[in-house]
């Protein structure tokens, strides 16, 4: 099984059987805050927990994506990861939540920015998505520090358990990453001739 270097404390690996317990007591201990985005949460079980790590386990032997948890300093606080992988047009879109206490600090970014390099790099995808709530500000603002394109809003389409919110769609193409990344090198370049 591999991982992913998010930074020095912040490890991403496919989510394995053993990871079960863990998830589901983050799940369990931050239920309320959770579900206000993630509706399954309200429900979500230890079976259901284990079904879920199972499904990811055979989506990555398919090799239709894979979902892996966020491992802060050792610790599982959270899950991101590839919704079904379309090879015939090299696309995908990404998911992705983390506990409350972690949010805040640049660490969904982070895996974010991995999980969007291996998709260009390792799967050689052409297009990502990420879709989040309008009003999911946070779920937004990480697709937005990513250089991710806002496309259109889509109306309605999601039920939360109590009422439809409407979907803000995000999309990025290779190319994209693969020019911000150059300027980004041009840039720490340009900063360290003029430091030292």
């Amino acid at each position: 099984m591999f991982e992913l270097t998010a930074d020095y404390y912040l490890r991403l690996k496919p989510l394995a059987y053993r990871d079960v317990p863990s998830l589901y007591r983050l799940i369990d201990t931050y239920r309320t805050d959770l579900s206000v985005y993630l509706p399954w949460v309200r429900k979500q079980t230890i079976q259901d927990t284990y079904a879920f790590v199972d499904f990811s386990i055979g989506q990555e032997r398919r090799r239709e994506g894979f979902q892996a948890g966020l491992f802060y300093m050792g610790a599982l606080v959270g899950v991101i990861g590839y919704h079904k992988i379309d090879w015939e047009n090299h696309k995908t879109s990404l998911g992705y939540w983390l506990a409350p206490p972690y949010q805040g600090k640049g660490l969904m970014t982070k895996a974010a920015q991995a999980m969007v390099d291996y998709a260009f790099f390792e799967y050689r995808l052409n297009r990502l998505e990420i879709r989040a709530a309008t009003e999911n500000w946070p779920s937004r603002k990480v697709a937005e520090r990513l250089g991710f394109t806002y496309e259109g809003t889509l109306r309605e389409a999601e039920w939360l358990g109590d009422r439809y919110v409407d979907h803000a769609v995000y999309g990025l193409i290779r190319r994209e990453w693969l020019k911000r990344q150059d300027d980004q090198k041009r840039k720490d370049r340009h900063h360290d001739f003029f430091t030292q």
